[in-house]
Parts: C-alpha cells; sequence; structure tokens
C-alpha cells in the first residue's frame, strides 16, 4: 500500500535561495538556487528520474524495472511546458541536483466548495547530495509556490518502505491524509 500525506499548519516562508551553510556546516560558501525547470535540464532530470525509479524498485520489483524512468524525454518536454505542472529544479552553483514534479488539482469538498490542491508527483535530490537541506530547499519553494496560487494544501505519496521519504515528509511537516490498499492478485 502507499500512504498519503497532507500538510497543514506549516508558517509561510518564501524561499527561491538558500545558503547551504544553514543546513550543513561544512559547505556554508554554497547556495542552491530554486527556479523552474526548462528543457536543457531534461538529462539531468532523467539522470535523477532513474534513480527514483531504482529507489521505487527495490521497493517494488512487480510494478517498477532497475533502471528506468517515469518520464521520457518527449513527455518531459510536454510536462515542462504545462503550466498547471510545474516542475522546478535545484540547483548548486548551476548544476541541477533536485527536482519537485507538481500538479496543480482542483477538487470538490464535501460542502460543493471548491478548492486547489497542489500535488507532488515526485521530488527527487541527487542521492549523493541527500542530508545537505537541498530537498528542505526544494520543499519550501514548493510550499510558497502552493501558498502564492491560493492552494488549500500541498500532497503527496510515499511507497510504503521507503522510510528514508517517510521521515524526511514528516520532519516537514506533513501527516498522514489517508491509506492506499492493494491486494495484488
Amino acid at each position: 500500500f502507499y500512504i498519503q500525506l497532507k500538510i497543514i499548519n506549516v508558517p509561510f516562508r518564501r524561499l527561491t535561495k538558500c545558503s547551504f551553510g544553514a543546513y550543513n556546516q561544512g559547505m556554508n560558501t554554497d547556495e542552491i538556487v530554486i527556479g523552474r525547470a526548462a528543457e536543457s535540464d531534461i538529462p539531468a532530470i532523467g539522470a535523477l528520474l532513474v534513480q527514483v525509479n531504482n529507489v521505487h524498485s527495490a521497493l517494488r520489483p512487480d510494478l517498477f524495472r532497475m533502471n528506468g524512468r517515469k518520464y521520457t524525454d518527449e513527455a518531459l518536454i510536454s510536462l515542462l511546458r504545462d503550466e498547471t505542472r510545474p516542475v522546478f529544479a535545484a540547483r548548486l552553483r548551476g548544476v541541477l541536483v533536485g527536482y519537485a514534479f507538481c500538479i496543480r488539482q482542483k477538487r470538490a469538498g464535501a460542502d460543493g466548495r471548491e478548492s486547489a490542491t497542489l500535488y507532488i508527483d515526485d521530488l527527487c535530490v541527487d542521492e549523493r547530495m541527500r542530508g545537505t537541506g537541498i530537498g528542505r530547499t526544494l520543499f519550501a519553494h514548493v510550499l510558497a509556490y502552493a501558498r502564492e496560487s491560493g492552494c488549500y494544501n500541498v500532497t503527496l505519496n510515499v511507497w510504503n518502505g521507503n522510510e528514508a521519504a517517510l521521515r524526511f515528509y514528516k520532519d516537514m511537516g506533513l501527516h498522514i491524509q489517508k491509506y492506499g490498499m492493494e491486494l495484488v492478485l
């Protein structure tokens, strides 16, 4: 099964740049810059997509094949041009080291009111750079974008067994919204 998380009560803080030193004492002169991904980023995004896929493949080899990718280059070009599906890139000294694929969704509540949700379809930091603050900075940027876009909440899914991701998102203030369950036949 997978767990869907929803963020609540996180204080607003707009970040587009963050000193690395805030998170990693040994790298205090480096800077993380977050912005929209461009078509020229596709090769680096593709390499990170393989890293994410391999994490998922280790958890669910029945659904993911090792060294596969969620999106082809052609699909990435289409996504990067779709304003309802922003893709943010994290750069360190100009090198893409992380991304967040998002989808802006409209939802009708039980009371009939419509609200917007920003769904994080995929968030990845290069495995060699994890634990340095890049993911936190990227996530903070996504939250700022969601708030500025008038979203009610931010949601995402975490595969069962991906304890590192679950810990990260809980540290970011998310909590479990619902459980998705399955029975493999």
